[in-house]
């Protein structure tokens, strides 16, 4: 079925994709492997391809809560003059 949108949107509507598999384990989701082709020279022609190599948000938020990453902001100094002993 994927095939199949893809070949109905080719050269006629924009069609964005994301993946976390690169072009070459394809053909691991696509059984014949002249498909797997066809669907990877399709999305490629006339394509801007965006390769992000950074840590995946849903699988860090799917390990759970974690520190927080920026500092938490501090309340500013008071006016007042601290007590003397």
């Amino acid at each position: 079925m994927l095939f199949e949108l893809i070949a109905e949107r080719y050269e006629r509507k924009s069609l964005a994709i994301t993946a976390n598999t690169p072009f070459s384990q394809w053909g691991e989701v696509f059984v014949d492997p002249a498909m797997t082709l066809a669907a990877v020279d399709r999305l490629v022609h006339h394509a801007t391809i965006l390769e992000m190599n950074a840590p995946s948000y849903r699988m860090r938020s799917a390990k759970g809560p974690q520190a927080p990453t920026r500092k938490a902001r501090t309340a500013p100094p008071s006016a007042e003059p601290a007590p003397t002993t």
